[in-house]
């Protein structure tokens, strides 16, 4: 059984302390539909109900109290966490080395290395930026410490012994499009156009795969892309269609693309592994975790 998502258990545990959906959003400063759709994943990834929702509000089920203890208790660990590494101080000092994609470095680790610089100035991040399969083979070898890898949601690998994946991110799939294409409502709409052929091996390539097995066919496909500016630039000269995850859009498109967000595209997963050393990483690597996991919370709460 996969283990539980403690980010989601932040969702649950905020509308048990509000009392509600709407209080919760308001406190942690999102929308309703953000919370809800957080609460929607957990119920579905563990498959129980954690809220009746009724006319004047929603109440927790055996379930959701449950998860909403636990919660608690995750929080106040992480609490004493933070206090006693505060008291480290300087203490806290290192070389740490990372390999990480090129939307994921954008995103989250540049962001990431401003407030560690700040928060421990004593550790000493450096990036190297590599694909997932190369990230991976550097830190087998020990020449990385932290490896931030993409999966599609449906081919999630197995942890390799001595190793440990923490989850960053679940970064959402979305479609681009050529402006003079008729904007799609269902992945069904697809079935006969022309897409983008992504790198194989890659979270993209992937995702591609599960929705021709979806819709039962094979796609036509022209071309081929390694890097999501590319498969800007063929959407944009109106040569096919591509699916990209969101973090990749975070820049100016070229003139002629559009966005279109399908239910049914699923998410790419982006997970940070490190080598298991009695269960967890040193110091240093903890703290780079840390900051990775805050920036990459900001993001999904966006």
């Amino acid at each position: 059984m996969p283990s539980i998502d403690p980010r989601r258990l932040a969702f649950l545990l905020a509308v048990h302390r509000t009392g509600g959906i709407l209080a919760a959003a308001d406190e942690m400063k999102i929308t309703p539909s953000a919370v809800s759709q957080q609460i929607a994943r957990l119920e579905s990834e563990e498959g129980v109900d954690v809220l009746v929702r009724g006319p004047r509000g929603v109440t927790l089920t055996p379930a959701g109290r449950v998860l909403a203890e636990a919660a608690e208790r995750i929080e106040a660990e992480l609490v004493e966490a933070r206090k006693t590494l505060a008291t480290l101080g300087d203490e806290v000092s290192g070389r740490v080395w990372l390999g990480s994609f090129p939307t994921a470095i954008q995103a989250i680790v540049a962001p990431a290395v401003a407030a560690l610089r700040e928060t421990y100035p004593g550790v000493d991040l450096l990036v190297d930026e590599r694909e997932p399969a190369d990230a991976l083979r550097m830190l087998r070898a020990g020449d990385l410490d932290l490896a931030l890898l993409e999966h599609d949601e449906t081919t999630l690998p197995t942890t390799p012994r001595g190793m440990n994946d923490v989850l960053l991110l679940d970064d959402p799939w979305r479609l681009v499009i050529p402006a003079a294409y008729a904007t799609p409502t269902q992945i069904s709409d697809l079935v006969d156009a022309t897409w983008l052929g992504a790198d194989p091996g890659t979270a993209a390539a992937r995702a591609l795969g599960r929705q021709a097995e979806a819709l039962g066919t094979t796609l036509h496909t022209r071309h081929g892309y390694a890097s999501f500016e590319a498969a800007f630039a063929f959407v944009a000269a109106g040569e096919g269609i591509a699916m990209v995850p969101s973090l990749a859009l975070q820049r100016e498109l070229p003139a002629g693309v559009e966005v279109v967000a399908l239910p049914g595209l699923g998410t790419r997963r982006v997970v940070v592994r490190h080598r298991q050393n009695r269960r967890e990483p040193g110091l240093a690597t903890r703290a780079v975790l840390d900051q990775l996991l805050a920036v990459a919370a900001s993001l999904e709460q966006v």
